[in-house]
């Protein structure tokens, strides 16, 4: 059942709001950008998601396709979300940081169940090898 969360940055510069259902599952990957930062999002729908404050205070960094947009605090350096492209959801997503959920109970992510995807390989749908250091 999606709950609505609210969340933002360190510094409290950027704050959103997002309806998820955690029990449809998170992702991890494996690509560099993912590794080095350890992000871990649940993806949203963009109706499902209201940036409240911040927008002046992003930043995003673009790289390799330049089609998915990491958006950073440009305060405090947090990723709280990313915005991507999905052909198979019809468009335009949101990666939301679980970990930047203010309200999300620790069994609430204890729970959420993981996909684990080959980003580095650009292998979408199939898991790396090793997954424990994600």
């Amino acid at each position: 059942m999606k709950k609505t969360y609210v969340g933002g940055c360190h510094c409290g510069a950027v704050r959103f709001e997002a309806d998820i259902d955690l029990s449809q599952g998170t992702y991890r990957c494996n690509c560099s950008i993912c590794t080095k930062t350890r992000f871990w999002p649940a993806i949203v729908t963009p109706d499902s998601f209201r940036l409240i404050s911040g927008q002046s205070d992003l930043t995003e960094y673009l790289f390799n396709t330049r089609q998915n947009r990491h958006c950073f605090c440009r305060r405090c350096g947090v990723r709280s979300f990313g915005v991507g492209h999905l052909p198979a959801t019809g468009g335009e997503i949101y990666g939301v940081s679980v970990n930047c959920l203010e309200n999300a109970e620790p069994r609430e992510l204890i729970d959420a169940p993981i996909t684990y995807v080959d980003g580095r390989h650009d292998n979408w749908q199939q898991a790396p090898a090793e997954i424990r250091h994600l």
